[in-house]
């Protein structure tokens, strides 16, 4: 058994040892940045998406950020960008007065390790960060995607028998084929409309009958906590659907119902939104900028790949996830990610 205490320096020694390695890198990134995005009314935004940070590697997940990956990002991304928050950056981008190399990091869904893991790093590194958060899942509710996962987590294999509920039997004998059979079991059921994939959902869990998790998502006590460190809180809908696959009025009472839940938990305007999978012309469409605008939000975001020009749809703002590991691939795609243009419905 390790020693905590022993482990916490290891962590520490190995963080100051990138610090140290960042020296040389992160001029280098400065100055590619500062030619790319050199501030004022030509500087271009970068936002970041993040989901989970988890507390250790997830041998599942083995490309998840843990608590180790995620303060060397921040501390990379700190040391080339100046980090804002996103309604700073909405604010300069009306007023074509972006400060050079700016960023923002925000994550979606309301995680509880966004509250446990990422929030005590981003406050010790003085990053502010906006959550996006649907408000269905909150105090022990469990998204679509991680029933599937943890259902495969935790079905002893070597063959998960979904035959009975029309998905066949499954090889889960390793890990490899438990990622697959998650890609699979996800791809079959993503697109389908909401009452129907749970039905589909709840029958895969009557028939495995195994206890799964109830603690992945954030408690509305997490959702405050964040609000009071001085982290912007987002509308991210109630159950996370597809827009695109839903009638306008249902899609406007997602959105709607899950801005005021959340204003009810922290007794304050929600001012900024995130399409739920975030696909322009996929998966939100005009017609749900229209809405959200209507709704009276400052500024929405999508997942499309790009960096923000000085003349920017506020309501469709582009985000990425930079996934590299090392420093210099890392700050590498980040500059490329300020060359794209983003797509826009």
């Amino acid at each position: 058994m390790h020693d905590t205490a022993d482990t916490s320096s290891r962590t520490e020694q190995g963080l100051a040892r990138d610090e140290g390695n960042f020296g040389w890198t992160s001029l280098a990134g400065r100055a590619a940045m500062r030619l790319l995005s050199p501030g004022n009314s030509t500087s271009r935004l970068s936002i970041l998406i993040y989901h989970r940070v988890l507390s250790a590697r997830d041998p599942l997940f083995p490309g998840e950020v843990d608590a180790q990956d995620f303060e060397r990002q921040m501390r990379l991304i700190r040391s080339s960008f100046n980090m804002i928050s996103l309604p700073e950056a909405v604010k300069a981008m009306r007023e074509q007065s972006l400060p050079p190399r700016a960023a923002c990091v925000t994550f979606d869904d309301g995680y509880a390790d966004n509250a446990e893991v990422a929030l005590p790093i981003l406050r010790r590194l003085g990053i502010p960060a906006t959550f996006f958060v649907a408000t269905g899942f909150l105090n022990g509710g469990r998204m679509w995607n991680d029933t599937i996962i943890e259902l495969v987590r935790h079905s002893p294999g070597p063959v998960l028998d979904l035959e009975a509920v029309g998905f066949g039997q499954i090889d889960i004998a390793n890990i490899p084929q438990r990622q697959q059979a998650i890609s699979t079991l996800i791809g079959k059921l993503k697109y389908l409309p909401l009452q129907e994939r749970q039905v589909q959902i709840d029958a895969m869990c009557d028939h495995v009958r195994l206890l799964l998790p109830n603690d992945l998502m954030m408690t509305t006590r997490q959702v405050r906590e964040l609000h009071n460190a001085g982290m912007e809180i987002g509308g991210h809908t109630v159950n996370h659907p597809i827009l695109a696959r839903l009638d306008a009025r249902e899609a406007r009472r997602e959105i709607a119902a899950g801005k005021e839940t959340l204003e009810g938990i922290i007794g304050a305007p929600v001012r900024l939104f995130a399409y739920p999978n975030g696909k322009p012309a996929q998966d939100y469409l005009a017609e749900h900028v229209r809405i959200v605008k209507d709704l009276g939000f400052d500024a929405a975001v999508s997942t499309a790949w790009g960096s923000i020009p000085s003349d920017p749809d506020l309501y469709q703002l582009p985000r990425f996830t930079p996934w590299d590991q090392g420093a210099n691939k890392f700050l590498l795609r980040m500059a490329r990610n300020l060359l794209k243009r983003a797509e826009v419905v």
